[in-house]
């Protein structure tokens, strides 16, 4: 039967989620997701809420509802992590996160009662580990990455060290965030619940700034200080776990610790290895093949299968091995480094380096601009008919060729250029 069946409140929800760059592919198994996580009605008024932060007085006017009541909804929405609450200023601010990194990982941070968690696992390993189209469009539509991977600092040369930037650091990011949150692993524990976890360390998904604050707030992570922090990134590096962050240089809000066999930023990086699906760390591991012994055990811990052991050519014994990199999947991540007993590897800078986004907006426009849904950021306000129309309008535009884009805009200046400058100064 197809999805078209549950098309109430939740195909408008699905409409509003994929307005945002990161959206969710529509299939029956994201409908019943969805009517897990939401009620009919929540769905609905989810469904009207702008992709920027509001307050709730925003809010109040979209539902048409008074003020109290619009502030009991959206507390009660953010008590079940399907909202962010964000002060602001001194303004409370309101925000739908998108699914991934979202509330799709917010559901599953803790043991909950009010919502299936068994089902909902099992719901999410269909959607995400068995069809494609969600993860391949999360992780491979546009050149701009939802995620990066941080270097493993403890086994960093001097020389190297010197080349890490502030914020491809993972201590760094722990020693200046404003708060710092701590739950359990999303994708573990959904593998948990379908049979197909591993041993790592559970409790160890750190969020931090604005969404550990509201995370911890509404106790679905436990606030925690820098120095339990530091002890938890080192109980990862102890794991060989890989530090996947939010691509972002400013406010990172998430830095997840993963296994090459439950998370689905690995997993993905393995299945659509030649699109890229992962901003990679600055730098690729060298094998000194004079003095590595074939041991294996940098193929072990590689994580997205970037090693792999092939014949030495040694004559004199011809069952040796060595290790041999596979650059093209190679994430930098420089587990490699610390399973090494010969110290056979070394790491050296990428000819290329790699770019990231300032902040969460920043990530937010060129992501939309790459996946053409720039008139949805623009014209964020779909309740009124206008805005709806003229981010129809822009959708056609960023389909067109290059030339005839500039045609189209100039035609659009005319009418409406003044007042979307207007529009843009009140935001």
């Amino acid at each position: 039967m197809a999805h078209h069946t549950l098309k109430t409140s939740y195909s408008e929800l699905v409409d509003r989620i994929n307005r945002f760059p990161l959206g969710a592919s529509p299939s029956e198994l994201l409908y019943k997701i969805l009517k897990v996580l939401f009620s009919e009605k929540e769905a609905q008024l989810v469904s009207l809420l702008p992709i920027k932060p509001f307050t709730s007085e925003k809010a109040s006017q979209i539902w048409k509802t008074d003020l109290n009541t619009t502030h009991k909804i959206l507390d009660a929405l953010a008590d079940k992590a399907l909202l962010v609450d964000i002060e602001q200023n001194g303004t409370q601010e309101y925000a739908l996160p998108p699914p991934m990194a979202g509330f799709f990982e917010f559901s599953m941070m803790r043991v909950r009662n009010d919502i299936d968690q068994q089902v909902l696992s099992e719901l999410f390993y269909q959607y995400l580990n068995v069809e494609e189209d969600f993860v391949r469009d999360l992780f491979t539509q546009g050149e701009t990455r939802l995620g990066r991977v941080f270097v493993n600092e403890p086994v960093l040369s001097s020389e190297n060290s010197l080349h890490v930037l502030d914020y491809e650091r993972a201590t760094e990011i722990i020693k200046t965030a404003t708060h710092i949150g701590v739950g359990m692993c999303y994708c573990r524990h959904k593998m948990e619940h379908v049979g197909r976890a591993c041993n790592a360390p559970m409790d160890i998904c750190m969020t931090f700034n604005t969404t550990a604050a509201s995370l911890t707030k509404h106790g679905h992570a436990r606030p925690i200080d820098s120095s339990e922090c530091l002890d938890l990134l080192q109980l990862a590096y102890n794991h060989n776990l890989i530090q996947f962050g939010e691509n972002v240089r400013e406010e990172v809000n998430f830095i997840c610790n993963c296994c090459g066999c439950c998370c689905e930023a690995l997993i993905a990086a393995r299945r659509f290895a030649i699109l890229n699906p992962v901003h990679t760390t600055n730098f690729i591991p060298v094998i000194d093949t004079h003095h590595c012994n074939g041991c294996g055990k940098c193929v072990n811990v590689c994580p997205v299968e970037a090693m792999v052991l092939v014949s030495a050519n040694d004559p004199h014994h011809p069952n040796g091995k060595k290790a041999q990199l596979i650059e093209d999947r190679c994430l930098g991540c420089a587990v490699c480094l610390r399973a090494c007993s010969t110290k056979s590897i070394v790491l050296k800078p990428r000819v290329k380096r790699v770019l990231t986004p300032l902040n969460g907006v920043h990530k937010a426009v060129v992501m939309a601009i790459e996946r053409g849904k720039l008139q949805h950021l623009i014209f964020d306000n779909h309740v009124l008919f206008s805005h709806r129309a003229m981010a129809a309008v822009l959708g056609v535009m960023l389909k067109l060729p290059p030339i005839k884009q500039i045609m189209a805009s100039e035609q659009i200046k005319s009418r409406y250029f003044e007042q979307l400058i207007q529009r843009m100064k009140t935001v």
